[in-house]
């Protein structure tokens, strides 16, 4: 049996085809393997929130991704399903998001019983920092960043907003601009609160002092500086914050799973089910095992 080379094309582009496909599942049982490892050595869920600047590849617009409703709905059924006594680890990679969306995470993982660590190895900013305030230990690469969670209202900080109204006389000041400064001392008492709430979190897991708190609550919500302003871990932990510096290998082992995506893909991955007992095995003893002391 001869094959013509049109026969040949039409095999080589129905293998073409099958590459990306094949390609991609390799990529997914890497990435689910390497979470699997990272899981079995804590001994914890992990949840990976992972965000990076998309391009849309006809016209190359820079199409950033951020915290959705939708993630939000896939990190709390994970958090469901993750049993009170077994601990939860959050990488994160975001530059920020809806106030609702994350504000439904954040309240989630302080009402988890057991703890919650946050790893940042590159950047949490806005949104990914009130995360992080939600964890008990905010693990980071020396380099990362987190950032201010100041409201903004459009786009312009609500803190700026309300110097406008301060500094000019009222009547000079335009009624629309009057209404976004309202706007804008709502949006921060609303932001104060719920950040004390996260600080204040009262159960035998907190590691932030009293003393402390307040001052977090002033340097990351009334707009100090502009909200991409780089908070760096040496800054986070002057302030009080409890950091830990140092990243486990398999964090960046993971990052490197998740390159710029060539098409959509959902940001939120854990292992749904079966979850059962994460407790560390003992290794098994070499040799003849000891006589039980008990035994007769």
């Amino acid at each position: 049996m001869s094959f013509s080379f049109f026969d040949l094309f039409w095999v080589f582009l129905f293998f073409s085809s099958l590459q990306p496909i094949w390609q991609r599942r390799q990529m997914e049982f890497r990435r689910v393997k390497t979470i699997q490892d990272f899981e079995r050595g804590r001994s914890s869920r992990t949840i990976l929130l992972i965000h990076r600047q998309e391009s849309i590849s006809l016209l190359g617009i820079p199409l950033s991704r951020y915290i959705t409703i939708e993630d939000s709905e896939q990190v709390l059924r994970a958090i469901r399903l993750t049993p009170p006594n077994v601990p939860i680890d959050l990488i994160l990679h975001t530059p920020g998001g809806l106030v609702l969306a994350t504000e439904q995470i954040a309240r989630a993982l302080i009402r988890h019983p057991a703890k919650v660590t946050v790893f940042v190895p590159h950047y949490a900013m806005s949104g990914g920092t009130m995360l992080a305030l939600a964890s008990d230990e905010i693990v980071m690469d020396a380099n990362a960043v987190l950032g201010p969670v100041d409201p903004q209202l459009g786009n312009f900080p609500a803190a700026s907003i309300l110097k406008v109204v301060e500094d000019k006389p009222i009547s000079e000041v335009e009624d629309q601009t009057l209404i976004m400064a309202d706007l804008s001392r709502k949006a921060i008492a609303q932001v104060q609160r719920f950040v004390r709430t996260l600080l204040k979190d009262e159960t035998p897991k907190q590691k932030i002092l009293p003393e402390n708190i307040e001052k977090i609550v002033d340097a990351l919500t009334t707009g100090q500086v502009t909200h991409d302003y780089p908070i760096t871990v040496e800054e986070a932990t002057e302030l009080g914050l409890p950091i830990t510096v140092g990243l486990p290998r398999n964090i960046y082992d993971l990052m490197e799973l998740y390159p710029q995506p060539q098409g959509g893909r959902p940001s939120v991955q854990y292992i749904p089910m079966p979850y059962g007992d994460r407790r560390p095995r003992l290794p098994e003893p070499k040799g003849r095992p000891l006589p039980d002391p008990m035994e007769p």
